[in-house]
């Protein structure tokens, strides 16, 4: 089964607690969360509160990407916030290897994310160090962009890596995700899909989920 994150950044802001429910009940094994701060990206988003609300509607694993700068002073209050795997750009972090294990050391799984520009080459040295890597199949800062082909080839390279180094990461890809294109990133090694528009403005979320989680 794949993992599916359906992400709260395109649900309804008026009823998150009705969401969180609803993505209570359905297959989804992850909630990604999208922290923006209008200084990494052109967009504000969620913050402690929200997270903490979240939290408290929910045991499922909380998926939190981080698309911020300076990401390592606020590392204790996402731990605080009952985030489970936190998620920082490697665009975002000069000493990216203390980031990741200052994340660890809090108890958490350590993400890191590579914008749409970023070769997988850069994770060379770190890959053993993280437990996920997102790569960002769009720009990061808003919702219901179209995804970016080349997303899939990097998609092959990533695995490639992870086998040549005997890494456990998972490959996690968020942007554009849908049925067709969930497919060709699953045959490419993607283990988990961040899915938001696509999930919440089907008819059905709960069944849109499921039919994600059977790719193959």
């Amino acid at each position: 089964m794949t993992i599916v994150s359906p992400s709260v950044l395109s649900c309804d802001f008026g009823n998150i607690q009705r969401d969180v429910e609803m993505l209570n009940t359905s297959s989804a094994e992850w909630i990604h969360i999208d922290v923006m701060d209008g200084v990494f990206v052109p967009n504000i988003s969620f913050g402690f509160p929200v997270l903490s609300a979240i939290r408290r509607h929910t045991s499922k694993v909380l998926d939190v990407h981080l698309m911020i700068s300076n990401p390592d002073a606020y590392l204790t209050d996402f731990c605080n916030s009952g985030a489970n795997i936190v998620t920082v750009h490697y665009e975002a972090c000069t000493h990216l290897h203390r980031t990741l294990s200052e994340i660890k050391r809090l108890g958490m799984k350590a993400g890191v994310a590579l914008n749409p520009h970023s070769p997988i080459s850069v994770l060379q040295d770190i890959i053993t160090e993280v437990d996920l890597v997102l790569i960002m199949s769009v720009n990061p800062g808003f919702g219901g962009q179209n995804f970016i082909s080349s997303t899939v080839e990097k998609v092959v390279q990533l695995k490639e890596l992870i086998n040549l180094k005997n890494s456990k990461a998972l490959i996690e890809v968020d942007g554009g995700v849908n049925l067709e294109t969930g497919k060709l990133l699953v045959q490419a090694g993607a283990d988990a899909l961040v899915a938001g528009s696509f999930v919440f403005s089907s008819s059905s979320p709960t069944d849109t989920i499921q039919s994600l989680c059977e790719l193959k």
